[in-house]
């Protein structure tokens, strides 16, 4: 199944997208579903029939047309937000750095989230905004000190993600916080996507960045020095996992601080992330 996160109105929502254009609404699919979709998550957890049943209702159900609704991210307030630095070897190689023996993590904040088909911001204080074609999970379930044979159960799904830097802030300090919160630099979508539509972790899948049309950053995502299995597993030594809490997957080469000369997103661009049998992430670029 494929969810997504919308406003139609002033009214926030959630649904399941059938086909390409079509989304059937939570209060279509129940009485006793929640309002938000981070909360379906977390109650999905505790009823295993509900996925199915969900499913079920969706798929008789009338839907509405995806259009009429205006997409947020696909968790809109995640409880946590846990990005990885430098975690495929090619990216690791164009910037110099070494491949570690643990994960490079750092946060985000809600703020910096950003919907499909929103505009991605360049901030008024600098011109250096850098595109990142990633890989997103959504966690499923409470983990707490998960092997990490078992850590792919925690998932509920995966989404495409944006985690758009502005480079000179972040070469500011030595931790990257301040380059990666701007706000609506974090695009996140367009729907979140179920595992059992995809391989176990999303291994071997193609994932680019198109800037304009023109492809940025095209790699697959077998490339990853932690995969999402070995990073829940990882991250669940040290703290709770809660569901709707999102995990940013790292980039791959190819990003615009590396090339000669720079290339930078800017007002009047259309920047993609495109993640095979995941889907299009596309935003258009303004001031």
């Amino acid at each position: 199944m494929r969810f997504v996160s919308y406003r139609a109105g002033v009214t926030p929502g959630w649904g399941v997208l059938v086909g390409a254009e079509g989304v059937v609404d939570s209060r279509q699919l129940g009485n006793q579903l929640p309002s938000t979709l981070r909360e379906f998550i977390a109650l999905s957890a505790t009823q295993p029939n509900l996925m199915a049943d969900v499913k079920a209702r969706a798929t008789a159900a009338t839907p509405t047309r995806l259009d009429a609704v205006t997409l947020a991210p696909c968790v809109p307030q995640p409880g946590k937000i846990i990005c990885l630095g430098v975690n495929y070897y090619d990216h690791a190689k164009e910037g110099g750095n070494a491949i570690a023996d643990y994960p490079a993590f750092f946060l985000r904040c809600e703020t910096s989230l950003l919907a499909h088909g929103a505009p991605l911001q360049v901030p008024a204080i600098s011109d250096k905004l850098d595109f990142e074609a990633e890989l997103a999970v959504v966690i499923g379930q409470r983990t707490r000190f998960v092997s990490e044979a078992d850590a792919l159960k925690s998932v509920f799904g995966y989404a495409c993600f944006n985690d758009a830097s502005l480079r000179d802030y972040q070469r500011r300090t030595t931790q990257w916080t301040i380059g990666k919160n701007f706000d609506a630099t974090g695009g996140f979508g367009p729907s979140l996507v179920t595992p059992d539509e995809l391989p176990p972790g999303c291994t071997g899948l193609r994932i680019q960045s198109r800037l304009n049309g023109q492809v940025m950053q095209n790699a697959n995502t077998t490339d990853m020095v932690f995969g999402v299995a070995r990073t829940i597993s990882l991250l669940s030594e040290a703290m709770t996992l809660e569901p709707g809490d999102v995990l940013v997957m790292g980039t791959p080469g190819g990003v615009g601080y590396a090339r000669t000369p720079p290339v930078w997103m800017k007002a009047g661009d259309t920047i993609e992330i495109d993640i095979e049998g995941v889907g299009i992430l596309s935003n258009p670029v303004t001031a």
